[in-house]
């Protein structure tokens, strides 16, 4: 499967900014989400890849071929760029079968395609199926109803997944009336000989013509495989629509219609309706959006199946951070039309680059808590929180808070420079949707009374303290009083509001222990998961633990 590049890709209507000068490089048979609040660009990405959408500027790169360059004026068509796309409306055809449906378009593909030798192909899968006569002759008798009568659908089915051979040729086996001998080993013998000594004389005919047949039956002359510019047959097009039917496993509705279907089984035909043409990169925007959340969480766990037996890259937009996490191999995430942060699910969610990704990323959100302090020398930072305890933060690493913020004013400064040179080109204009600092909320017990406050001044020894709710933990010896604000019990654990002070907290107990509204506890941060943010700019400065509580 190809790699995708993305390089300086924009998107822009007039002044507003869909998608602001990404860069980004999806890996062969990776699964990216694309995830981000609703309007931040992801489904343009998705678009401009597919080629349903042209790029302002930019270029785009699948495998080692340019599908789109705004300089070299190179724009390949969706439907030569080889991919498929998975909408969130299933557009399945109402009037036509499953069947047809998953069929739909193949006819019309027309492409330089191997030259194959059908009929030596169906005549080696016969005498594959005629090995096992006994096996044949049981598989047969199974699908008799309660009457005794041979259901020919389920009949064809049966042939069609233990043989993968198509639905012409499992009519013609079962012609053979291998079930109704009454010696099958000899019927299925005699066949067999006849079936190949023909498979005999057509591999003569091509050596006769200078050609040999490889094991897939494409002819082969010169020690290449001859091509030939043509459309499906109707045997390949009946192998692809079952190949597909048996990944997704909706084989025994191929004569059924999208109305006698449920969503679940609607939403598999679409999928493989987009593998039939066998896309070397799969697009779906938000295909489980319309589903329940029970069988949301069942077609996740086909969509890894599906990764894993196809092969292909798949590309995924959703705005569910719960599918982000559990379908990716890496998630993209995008605010306002800009790369926030391209890591794998675990990385995001414990070491999110900036307060907007620790923010949106985990459920329930992250605790933000206001930090004022200053490095000391052995690399430690005292800070000062929850209105005046003092306790010290350990950096998991090495840390240098003042050639940090070197760094962090050169980068500034850098892409100052880049976004003066940008708007030097006149094809260029400034963004109207400016990307503004992440104001992140800090929770308190009366909000309304700092509202009326003035913004404070922001120096370099303001930091936001994020700690995860699985990181705040109860008990006796915890450092910090707290009182129950709410509390919200699911049975394997308790996810609970408490108030330490003027601030709330968020913390998540696992257990099935009750806590009454009201209750004082103790509390207190464990582990190395807190994350330390420079309150200016906003990125992560640090990850570590809390430590040497002031008494």
């Amino acid at each position: 499967m190809p790699e995708i590049r993305l390089e300086k890709v924009t998107k822009r209507w007039g002044r507003f900014y869909g998608v602001d000068q990404l860069d980004l490089t999806i890996e062969d048979n990776s699964f990216i989400t694309l995830l981000g609040p609703s309007g931040c660009g992801k489904t343009t990405i998705l678009r401009m890849i597919a080629g349903l959408e042209t790029p302002t500027s930019g270029r785009i790169t699948i495998g080692d071929r340019v599908v789109f360059d705004s300089e070299a004026g190179i724009n390949v068509p969706a439907n030569k760029r080889k991919v498929g796309f998975l909408f969130q409306n299933y557009a399945l055809w109402p009037n036509m079968t499953v069947y047809q449906n998953i069929s739909f378009g193949l006819g019309n593909v027309k492409e330089d395609l191997p030259v194959y030798d059908f009929e030596a192909r169906t005549t080696q899968a016969l005498i594959r199926a005629l090995q096992n006569p006994r096996r044949l002759q049981e598989m047969t008798l199974e699908c008799r109803d309660k009457k005794g009568k041979l259901d020919m659908d389920k009949v064809y089915l049966k042939y069609i997944d233990a043989y993968t051979m198509s639905i012409y040729t499992a009519k013609t086996l079962f012609g053979y009336g291998i079930h109704q001998a009454s010696d099958p080993e000899a019927a299925a013998g005699a066949k067999k000989k006849q079936l190949e000594e023909k498979l005999a004389s057509l591999r003569e005919g091509h050596r006769a013509k200078g050609e040999e047949l490889d094991e897939d039956f494409a002819v082969v002359k010169n020690g290449k495989v001859c091509k030939q510019e043509r459309k499906l047959t109707k045997e390949e097009i009946d192998l692809s629509v079952r190949r597909v039917s048996r990944i997704v496993k909706i084989g025994m509705f191929m004569n059924r219609y999208p109305a006698e279907l449920s969503g679940g089984q609607q939403q598999r035909v679409a999928i493989a309706r987009t593998l039939a043409p066998e896309p070397d990169v799969l697009f779906m925007d938000e295909p489980l959006s319309n589903l329940d959340a029970k069988l949301r969480l069942e077609m996740r766990y086909e969509l890894q199946r599906l990764h894993v037996e196809t092969g292909s890259t798949f590309v995924y937009v959703t705005h569910d951070q719960m599918e982000a996490m559990t379908l990716a191999t890496k998630i993209c995430l995008i605010n306002n039309g800009v790369l926030q942060q391209y890591d794998a699910p675990l990385d995001v969610y414990n070491r999110p680059e900036n307060l907007f990704v620790a923010d949106f990323v985990g459920n329930p959100s992250i605790n933000f808590v206001e930090a004022k302090g200053a490095q000391g020398p052995d690399g430690t930072v005292e800070l000062t929180i929850l209105g005046g305890r003092k306790v010290r933060f350990y950096p998991e690493q090495p840390l240098d808070l003042e050639a940090w913020r070197a760094e962090r004013d050169r980068r500034n400064q850098e892409e100052e420079r880049k976004r003066q040179e940008f708007l030097r080109d006149k094809r260029n204009v400034e963004k109207s949707n400016k990307d503004e600092p992440f104001n992140c909320h800090i929770p308190r017990v009366n909000e309304d009374d700092y509202s009326v406050e003035e913004e404070p001044v922001i120096t370099d020894e303001d930091f936001i303290l994020a700690i995860r709710p699985e990181f705040i933990r109860l008990s006796e010896t915890g450092e910090i009083s707290a009182t129950v604000y709410g509390a919200m019990p699911t049975g394997m654990e308790s996810t609970l509001k408490l108030r330490a002070g003027d601030y709330l907290l968020t913390s998540v107990v696992f257990g099935s222990a009750t806590y009454p509204i009201g209750q004082q506890v103790r509390m207190g941060f464990k582990g190395n998961g807190m994350l330390l943010y420079d309150r200016t700019s906003g990125k992560l400065a640090a990850a570590g633990c809390l430590a040497d509580w002031e008494k």
